[in-house]
């Protein structure tokens, strides 16, 4: 595993969950963008990169281990943004629907159960992005033609008669 490739796909999902948290503020965009970083944030994200020449060929395993780090770091990513955001709103407009996240600050066991939220939600994005990341790195060998060889038959030299 190339521990390098994993830091640039920490830092540009960490990125995209970042937009993702400011765009999922709008009302009548919020649920695309969140099913957007739920469900197949990975694909774009690989998609991307492949685009630009950035990752060569991957195989279905990185593939999946890749979607699941960019499901939880955007996750992550995304709760550190929108969370404050959604409190500020919740606090200065009264009737701003998503505010409901100010009732979480109101002891410090509140503060604890919304952490163990955003893991808990960061593990089903990884979840779901992991196999949106298998799912395109599958598609890309079937595109490209191109598997990569497990080292079957490589080690048999005997031919049978």
């Amino acid at each position: 595993m190339n521990l390098l490739l994993l830091k640039q796909l920490s830092i540009l999902s960490a990125f995209a969950g970042a937009i993702l948290g400011f765009i999922t503020i709008i009302p009548y965009v919020s649920f695309i963008s969140f099913m957007l970083l739920i469900l197949c944030l990975s694909a774009f994200v690989l998609a991307y990169l492949k685009q630009n020449e950035l990752i060569g060929i991957i195989s279905v395993r990185e593939g999946c281990i890749f979607g699941a780090v960019i499901g939880f770091v955007s996750f992550l990513a995304f709760a550190v943004v929108f969370t404050p955001i959604s409190m500020l709103l919740g606090w200065l407009i009264p009737s701003y629907t998503q505010g409901f996240m100010r009732f979480f600050l109101g002891s410090f066991g509140s503060f604890i159960v919304m952490i163990f939220l955003i893991i808990f939600m960061g593990g089903i994005s990884a979840l779901f992005n992991a196999f949106s990341g298998l799912v395109t790195a599958y598609v890309y060998e079937l595109i490209t033609g191109v598997k990569k060889e497990n080292n079957q038959n490589s080690s048999v030299d005997f031919e049978i008669r």
